[in-house]
C-alpha cells in the first residue's frame, strides 16, 4: 500500500498511525479530522482540564517529535464527506479528494443531546475540547446550579469536578443503580455512595421530560431547570447532558459497508471492504458475544495494534481480545475496572472495605474463575491482582 487514509484525529486515530508505522509501513499517512485542533486526549476534559488544572498543551497526544516521528499528511478541520471504494478514494466536504489504497474508519460518535436542547443557553454537552471549554466558562459564569442528566462515569466525573469547584450539583440517571450494568450492583453501590459522601443529589429512577427555559434579551431561549416524568424540576443554571453518544457513519453510507449502530466488522477489526478497517468508538466488533462497540480509551489502541496488522497484511490473521480496563477519576478517588465479569459473578473483597472508601475486589464466575478485578483508590494493589489472578481459577479470600 503507497498510501493509508485514518479519517479520525483522536485517540484511535493516533494510536491506528502509531501501530502502522510500529508495523513498519513506510508509506504515505493521511490523517482526516473534523477538529481544527492538534489531536488531543479526551479523558481529562471531564476532569483536569474542566477545572483547569491542565491546559491544552497538557493534553495533547502527540508532541512535536512524536508527530514528526509520524511523518503525517495532516488534513485538520475538515469532515469526511464520502468512501468512495470503486475509485479508491475518501472523500472530504472540502470538495477535495484523497487517493488511498487503506482506509482506516476511527471518526468515533458525537455526544447525544435532549430532544429540544438544541441551541438553549446554558446546555451542554461534553464531548470536545470547544465543548470543555464551553462548559468551563459556563461554570466560573456565577452558574452556582449544576444539573447532570446520566449518571455513568462521564456524568460522575463532571459532578465530582463541579462539587471540587464548591458548586450545587443534581445527578439524574433512569437507573434504580447507576453503574450497575458495568460494575454489578454490589460494587456499584459503593461507588455511587461518594456522590452523598461529597454532597451531590443523587436522583436515580427518574425520567426526564424536557427542559424549563426563559426567554433571553433578543438571544436564545436560557435554562433554569430539568423537568422530569412525576410533573416536578429540579432548578439549575447549567445543565450538562452525559447520555452516551451517537456513531459517526453518516459518511459511510452507500459505501458497501454494513452500518449497524457503528461500523460493522469481524473479530480482527477488518469491515466488508478488506481494504477497511474501524476501530474506537465507531467500531462495531464481532466477538465471542455478538457485536458491540467498546466505548473504551483502552480499546481504542488495543483495536488499533490489530486492526493495523491486518491491514498491512490484506487477511483478517489477528483478532481483538480486549483487557476490559476502565477508569475513572471520581471525588479524589481513582477506579479501576480490567475484566469482563458479569452480573451472575461472586464479588470477593479482597482487601479494604467498599464503605471505608478504599479497597480491592475481584469477581468469580460459577466455575471459579477470576472474571474482573476493581479496586477503588488502590492502583498499586489492583495491578498486582490484575497479573496475578485475573482469568484464573480464584484462591480463598
Amino acid at each position: 500500500m503507497k498510501t493509508i487514509t485514518i479519517v479520525g484525529a483522536s485517540v484511535a486515530g493516533i494510536r491506528s498511525a502509531e501501530a502502522l508505522r510500529a508495523a513498519g509501513y513506510d508509506g504515505r499517512l493521511v490523517l482526516v479530522g473534523d477538529d481544527a485542533r492538534r489531536p488531543y486526549d479526551r479523558p481529562p476534559l471531564s476532569k483536569a482540564f474542566l477545572d483547569g488544572s491542565l491546559d491544552e498543551d497538557a493534553i495533547a497526544l502527540l508532541d512535536a517529535d512524536e508527530e514528526a516521528d509520524l511523518e503525517l499528511d495532516m488534513r485538520l478541520g475538515v469532515t469526511a464527506a464520502r468512501l468512495d471504494p470503486a475509485g479508491a478514494r475518501v472523500v472530504l466536504a472540502d470538495g477535495s479528494g484523497v487517493a488511498t489504497d487503506g482506509v482506516v474508519v476511527a471518526t468515533g460518535g458525537r455526544a447525544r443531546r435532549l430532544p429540544g436542547s438544541e441551541g438553549v443557553e446554558g446546555v451542554h454537552v461534553l464531548r470536545t475540547l470547544d465543548d470543555a471549554l464551553a462548559l468551563r466558562r459556563a461554570l466560573r459564569d456565577g452558574s452556582p446550579r449544576v444539573a447532570v442528566v446520566g449518571g455513568g462515569f462521564i456524568g460522575a466525573e463532571v459532578a465530582s469536578t463541579c462539587r471540587a469547584m464548591g458548586l450545587d450539583v443534581t445527578v439524574l440517571d433512569g437507573l434504580p443503580l447507576p453503574l450497575a450494568p458495568v460494575l454489578g450492583p454490589r460494587i456499584a453501590r459503593s461507588c455511587v455512595a461518594l456522590h452523598a459522601e461529597h454532597g451531590t443529589d443523587l436522583r436515580p429512577s427518574v425520567a426526564v421530560s424536557g427542559l424549563a427555559t426563559v426567554p433571553t434579551a433578543g438571544g436564545p431561549r436560557r435554562v433554569v431547570g430539568v423537568e422530569l416524568g412525576d410533573g416536578t424540576a429540579v432548578p439549575a443554571d447549567v445543565v450538562v447532558v452525559g447520555i452516551g453518544i451517537t456513531p459517526n457513519t453518516e459518511w459511510l453510507e452507500g459505501s458497501g459497508l454494513a452500518l449497524d449502530d457503528g461500523v460493522r466488522t469481524d473479530a480482527g477489526m477488518v469491515t466488508d471492504l478488506p481494504t477497511v478497517v474501524a476501530v474506537g468508538d465507531v467500531a462495531r466488533w464481532t466477538g465471542a458475544v455478538g457485536a458491540r462497540r467498546h466505548e473504551h480509551w483502552t480499546s481504542a489502541g488495543e483495536q488499533a495494534t490489530v486492526a493495523a496488522g491486518n491491514l498491512l497484511a490484506g487477511v483478517s490473521g489477528d483478532t481483538f481480545r480486549p483487557s476490559g480496563y476502565v477508569w475513572s477519576e471520581q471525588y479524589g478517588r481513582m477506579l479501576q475496572l480490567a475484566g469482563h465479569p458479569s452480573a451472575q459473578d461472586r464479588v470477593d473483597v479482597l482487601d479494604g472495605e467498599p464503605d471505608g472508601g478504599r479497597f480491592v475486589a475481584r469477581y468469580v464466575d460459577p466455575d471459579g474463575v477470576t472474571t474482573g478485578v476493581f479496586a477503588m483508590a488502590d492502583p498499586r494493589l489492583f495491578g498486582r491482582v490484575r497479573r496475578s489472578e485475573l482469568r484464573r481459577p480464584a484462591q480463598a479470600a
